[in-house]
C-alpha cells in the first residue's frame, strides 16, 4: 500500500510549485492538469490551486473544489475524459479562491438539466464571507451576480448525501484552518479530502481574519485520524486528499498534527515566558521542521496570535 502511495506522490510532484504559489495572476495558458486514480471511481486533479477531488458513478459526477476560474474549461475537459455523466454536485473545502475561484466558471460550463440538477455545497460560513461587506463598507458580492456561490449551505455538525452508491458526509470543522472547514467522507470508498486543514508539504494557513485557530485546527487534525484507518505496519489504509500536495495516509496526518501540536506548545512556553511576537520569531520554535514543510514566519505569527500573543 506504502509503494502505490509514493507511485501516486510521484505522479503530481512535478506541478507540486504550482500549487505552493497559488497565484491567480500567473499564465494559466501553461498549466497542465494532472489526474491521479485514487480508488476505482475517485481521481484526485491539480492544476495550479487547490487538489480537486472528482467522483463519478452511474448518478454522474461529484466536484470537490474549483481551483481557479481560467481553469475551469481544462479540468472540466478532463473530468469528460472520466465520465460523461452530468456534474450534479460540487463541494466547497473552504473560502478561499484557489478553491472556490472556479465555481461561478463551472457553473457556466455545466449545461442546466432539471432531471440532473446541480447542486453546489458548502458550510454556511463559506457563503457569509464571500457575500460579506467589504473592509471600508462595499457590498458584499451577491448570489445573483455570482451563481456558482453555495446554494445549499449547512450549518449543522454534518451534511450528509448518498451518491453513486455511497454514502458522503461533509464535516464541519470549526474555528481549524478557518470557520468554515469541511473534511469530506466517503464512507464506502474509504478515502477522506480534508482541504487545507492538512497540507502535507507546507505549514497550514491558518487564516485568524476568516475564524480560523491553532487550537481548532488540532482539535479537526485529531477527527481526520478519527476517520482514518490505517492498514498494517500503520501505513495505506485510508486514502488522505490534501487541500494541497499528495495522495498521503493516516501516518502523514499524524506526523503533521504532531508537528503542530510541538510548535503550539513551544510558543505557548514562550508567550508564558513574557516573550514579544519578533523574540518568538527570533527564537525559531519551527527551526526543526522547516526543511519539511518550508520556513514560514507567517504560520508563528498566526499561532502566537491564535494564542493571545499581545
Amino acid at each position: 500500500m506504502r509503494s502505490r502511495l509514493l507511485v501516486m506522490a510521484a505522479m503530481v510532484c512535478g506541478l507540486t510549485g504550482l500549487a505552493q504559489a497559488q497565484q491567480p495572476q500567473q499564465n494559466f495558458d501553461d498549466v497542465k492538469i494532472q489526474v491521479t486514480p485514487v480508488t476505482k471511481n475517485i481521481y484526485m486533479l491539480f492544476g495550479a490551486g487547490g487538489d480537486v477531488v472528482v467522483q463519478v458513478g452511474d448518478d454522474g459526477v461529484l466536484v470537490i473544489d474549483t481551483e481557479f476560474a481560467p481553469l475551469a474549461p481544462k479540468l472540466m475537459a478532463e473530468i469528460k475524459k472520466l465520465s460523461d455523466g452530468p456534474i450534479r454536485y460540487i463541494l466547497n473545502t473552504h473560502v478561499h479562491g484557489d478553491h472556490v475561484g472556479g465555481n461561478d466558471a463551472f457553473f457556466k460550463l455545466i449545461p442546466r438539466n432539471p432531471d440532473a440538477p446541480l447542486n453546489i455545497i458548502a458550510q454556511a460560513n463559506v457563503l457569509n464571507r464571500l457575500t460579506a461587506p467589504g473592509p471600508n463598507g462595499e457590498p458584499g458580492a451577491s448570489t445573483a451576480e455570482h451563481p456558482g456561490f453555495p446554494e445549499d449551505e449547512y450549518d449543522t455538525p454534518t451534511k450528509k448525501i448518498h451518491f453513486n452508491g455511497e454514502a458522503i458526509v461533509l464535516y464541519h470543522e470549526p474555528k481549524a484552518h478557518t470557520d468554515g472547514d469541511s473534511v469530506v467522507l466517503f464512507r464506502g470508498s474509504d478515502v477522506v479530502a480534508t482541504g487545507d486543514i492538512f497540507t502535507p508539504d507546507r505549514y497550514p494557513f491558518i487564516d485568524l481574519a476568516r475564524g480560523g485557530s491553532v487550537q481548532g485546527e488540532i482539535e479537526a487534525l485529531n477527527h481526520i485520524l478519527e476517520l482514518t484507518i490505517p492498514d498494517h505496519h500503520q501505513e495505506g489504509g485510508t486514502y488522505v486528499i490534501p487541500g494541497h500536495g499528495r495522495i498521503c495516509d493516516q501516518a502523514d496526518v499524524v506526523e503533521f498534527r504532531d508537528m503542530v501540536v510541538i510548535v503550539k506548545d513551544r510558543i505557548q512556553d514562550l508567550i508564558k515566558k513574557g516573550k514579544t511576537l519578533e523574540q518568538v520569531k527570533a527564537a525559531k520554535p519551527t527551526e526543526d521542521y522547516d526543511t519539511e514543510y518550508g520556513a514560514n514566519e507567517r504560520f508563528v505569527e498566526a499561532v502566537y496570535k491564535s494564542l493571545g500573543g499581545k
